[in-house]
């Protein structure tokens, strides 16, 4: 079991696959003539397996597989089979649009939920925000992957001077689709030019889908990061990923596996330590996951407090998010 010293139990692992990805969205990359990591770097097909099964055996019972953009990494299906071999709940992070070309993958491997990232449902903004003029076909494999039996939750950056305009279009969507929609709020990484003043509050935009639309609070569960909504007789729900104005760390179960194999115990921790280089030299590395883990702060990886607006993002010490892992 991992176990912190606040008595939270982890038994939750996002593995990135890849820091590489076909989109460039500005607020996870910061530019455009990205440096990937050399294939050296990252962790191989084997390794990134061994470290999943170390973890397993550790107590954790569901893993993520992220990126960067998970399904460009050429060993996707092998890695997927193998990790849906140990017996724990299989989860993907993707921006959508390769689903198609992986949808038997998926659907072998036992996976049953899918988190799609798409921040707007207009196509000119689309291509404006990703750099890539893709919006029809992560459409189209969302309506896939409905067809299919996935669950399909559709992740939504809630950018400033975007969403404003954005929510209520999203929230329409599950009146006919079965889509759970989130709406997550804007957070500091390396090279997004965070500021608080961009942030829209979890408040603030379910104060404006009210104005529309009649709402009925839904249940959350323990380790829920999305405080969920529905439409009285709509399909779909939506919820929101509070972070900034009322983080949820108290029952985090999670932590995060970079694709160079360091650890991190927290998506804002400072602190990574380097799995991958001690699978390699032969050393023991569930020592180092637990000394990942008894490090961990009480709350938002101790770079700044719960009033999101007295951050600095200046003095915060992480990766940008596409190395981070989704």
């Amino acid at each position: 079991m991992l176990q912190d010293q606040f008595g939270r139990t982890h038994d939750y692992l996002r593995i990135s696959l890849t820091d590489n990805c076909n989109f460039r969205c500005s607020y996870c990359m910061p530019v455009e003539e990205m440096v990937w990591m050399p294939s050296s770097r990252l962790m191989s097909t084997e390794e990134v397996l061994t470290l999943a099964r170390v973890f397993v055996d550790l107590g954790v019972k569901k893993i993520r597989l992220t990126g960067g953009e998970p399904l460009v990494r050429k060993e996707f299906p092998e890695i997927l089979d193998g990790i849906a071999k140990m017996g724990v709940e299989t989860t993907l992070t993707t921006n959508g649009v390769l689903i198609h070309k992986h949808i038997q993958n998926l659907k072998s491997a036992g996976v049953r939920s899918v988190n799609v990232s798409l921040d707007t449902l207009d196509r000119e903004k689309f291509q404006k925000l990703t750099r890539r003029d893709q919006f029809g076909q992560v459409w189209d494999n969302i309506l896939l992957l409905l067809d299919e039996g996935f669950r399909v939750k559709v992740n939504a950056v809630a950018l400033h001077g975007l969403i404003e305009d954005e929510l209520c279009g999203f929230v329409r969507t599950t009146e006919k689709l079965p889509l759970h929609v989130r709406f997550i709020e804007f957070m500091p990484f390396a090279g997004n030019h965070w500021t608080s003043k961009q942030v829209v509050t979890a408040k603030q935009m379910l104060d404006r889908v009210k104005r529309e639309f009649p709402v009925e609070k839904l249940e959350d569960m323990k380790h829920d990061t999305a405080k969920k909504y529905q439409v009285p007789g709509f399909a779909g729900t939506f919820a929101f990923i509070t972070t900034m104005s009322e983080h949820f760390c108290g029952n985090c179960n999670r932590l995060r596996l970079t694709a160079d194999g360091k650890i991190k115990n927290c998506l804002f921790g400072k602190e990574e330590l380097d799995l991958l280089s001690a699978l390699r030299a032969g050393q023991e590395v569930v020592p180092l996951i637990h000394e990942s883990v008894a490090r961990k702060h009480a709350a938002l990886g101790g770079q700044f407090t719960s009033d999101y607006k007295k951050a600095d993002p200046d003095k915060m010490e992480n990766r940008s998010m596409i190395t981070i892992g989704g």
